[in-house]
């Protein structure tokens, strides 16, 4: 990574109430919301975290989840320590109101990690995921009762036309193991949970010190267990580990924006993007050719994705009319 990039990293934009760059909210949202570009955010987490469970499977068959959790989090903090100490961003450091709730979000996501790691290497890939994209039906839920964010009619209807379209393309084998459906299941909840704490911490807290947090203490953490069942990787598995870290931190830094800028619920209308990522890479690695109903629940994804985009745009363009002209 150069050093020119290092500094693009550290200069994500953040929202201030009152900006001049932002429309005027409706009732009851807080004035940093920007319904698009937490969006596009969610798009690109989405599709690295698709490219980081591609690695991870890759690694699954000869390392420990735990390992995998650690590699991933050891290199993805690895830029944010060259930013903090070699380019004087000690402002990654800062947290503004909530330490607390920082260190639960990183407790919560290095367990939802290995759990997920562990579904992945238990379950068939199509089951896996299936169980995984559950986490859709717990965030309205934990949003509407923490963040006091009310779902519309085209929201959830939105939502449940993509898990539609997901269950389409999954199509379950029926080879159920019950002990890595429980721990998929367990995933998908703490998958939520991480929704509904990345947007609260995102009311105060700047993406990359969220992101950072996580990184350090998921290293640290998952380095004890590591110390009892790893093993030294092999030299053609180091592009992997390297793979696992780089795509991990930037799909939590991206999910980070996303929940900053958009409400949990709208984020997560992007989950299901995961499932064309997957298809598509079977095809690339596996020659895996996707099969009519992954083209039938793709469609339906799309369809629901756009549907919620150009209503968030019109949207938009309605508030920014409505704001009074300066004088």
């Amino acid at each position: 990574m150069t050093a020119r990039q290092l500094r693009e990293l550290s200069a994500i934009p953040s929202a201030k109430e009152g900006s001049a760059t932002s429309a005027s909210p409706p009732a009851g949202t807080k004035s940093n919301d920007r319904p698009l570009l937490g969006m596009l955010a969610a798009g690109g987490a989405f599709f690295m975290l698709a490219v980081m469970n591609l690695f991870g499977k890759f690694l699954s068959g000869s390392h420990h989840p735990w390992e995998i959790v650690f590699y991933r989090n050891a290199i993805a903090v690895l830029p944010y320590i060259i930013l903090i100490f070699a380019f004087k961003r000690r402002h990654i450091l800062t947290i503004r109101g909530k330490p607390f709730m920082v260190v639960i979000r990183a407790v919560v996501g290095i367990i939802g990690l290995m759990l997920t790691f562990t579904a992945y290497s238990m379950l068939p890939m199509a089951d896996a995921t299936a169980m995984l994209f559950t986490a859709s039906l717990f965030v309205p839920v934990l949003g509407f009762f923490f963040l006091s964010e009310q779902v519309s009619s085209y929201r959830a209807g939105a939502i449940l036309a993509g898990f539609t379209g997901m269950l389409i393309m999954a199509r379950p084998t029926g080879d159920w193991n019950g002990v890595g459906i429980v721990l998929a299941v367990a995933a998908a909840f703490l998958q939520a949970v991480l929704a509904t704490l990345l947007r609260l911490l995102g009311r105060t807290e700047k993406p990359e010190t969220v992101t950072f947090y996580f990184l350090f203490v998921g290293a640290i953490g998952a380095a004890i267990p590591v110390a009892f069942t790893g093993s030294l990787p092999l030299s053609g598995e180091i592009p992997w580990l390297l793979g696992v870290g780089v795509s991990g931190a930037a799909a939590q830094t991206l999910l980070s924006v996303a929940y900053r800028y958009a409400q949990a619920t709208l984020v997560t209308i992007f989950n299901y993007s995961g499932i064309i990522w997957a298809s598509i890479f079977g095809w690339m690695f596996w020659d895996a050719w996707p099969s009519v109903s992954i083209v039938a629940g793709a469609s339906v994804i799309i369809m629901a994705s756009a549907i919620v985009i150009v209503r968030e745009r019109m949207l938009q363009r309605r508030q920014a009319a409505a704001l009074p002209l300066k004088a």
